[in-house]
């Protein structure tokens, strides 16, 4: 009986490790994951292949923390976007860019590979003239331009630290939980609300004309 259990255990694994290759989203790839590795264990230990248990038993824990992450990131995804037009609460699931005063981040017409978060300095970007400091997003819009190239020039106005992901993950994240993708709408919309704003208030200066005749993005 205690052979056909740990046979069974080798099935399950293999079953198991099988059923991954259909998983779309990360959650269920991960319990799955969790389940082979816990089979493995059982198969190594009880055929005495230490390797194959050696090499399940540091997975586990692996696969257990990378479930927990991605369960925390798409709840605070969901309280997000509940709340203000903020990503800061992203910054733990970016890594750190530092950029020298001066520099050019990016250049209107550059590929736009990434989606930034200002941790501290400013930047100015510079067709729409408009300086952005801590918190604010770039980049947002590349993610979903069918072009996907920077729609701006963006400079460091002083020494800038960014939160930087690239638009792989961001599109991962957008499959995990669509609520992602609808902030992302959101800042979108409101960052073309802000440029049209500032557009009417200059043509608005301007006086009356043809100009004064411009609607809303559509």
């Amino acid at each position: 009986m205690r052979v056909n259990m740990i046979e069974l255990a080798g099935y399950t694994a293999s079953g198991l490790v099988f059923l991954t290759f259909y998983m779309k989203t990360m959650i269920p790839l991960r319990i799955i994951g969790i389940l082979s590795n816990v089979a493995f264990i059982t198969y190594g230990l009880g055929q005495r292949l230490y390797p194959v248990f050696i090499l399940h038993a540091i997975l586990l824990p692996l696969n257990c923390i990378r479930l927990l992450e991605m369960r925390g990131l798409i709840r605070r995804v969901r309280d997000a976007s509940r709340g203000d037009l903020s990503m800061e609460w992203l910054v733990p699931f970016m890594q750190r860019h530092a950029s020298k005063k001066g520099e050019t981040l990016f250049r209107r017409g550059d590929p736009a590979g990434e989606l930034y978060v200002v941790l501290s300095g400013s930047l100015r970007l510079v067709d729409v003239a408009v300086t952005v400091g801590p918190g604010s997003v770039l980049g947002e819009i590349g993610i979903f331009a069918p072009t996907q190239q920077r729609m701006d020039t963006a400079i460091c106005e002083t020494d800038v630290e960014l939160g930087v992901m690239s638009n792989a993950k961001a599109l991962e994240l957008y499959h995990q939980n669509p609520r992602f993708g609808f902030y992302l709408i959101q800042l979108i919309t409101q960052r073309m609300l802000e440029n049209y704003t500032r557009l009417r208030a200059a043509l608005d200066a301007l006086g009356p004309g043809p100009a004064g005749n411009v609607g809303p993005p559509g």
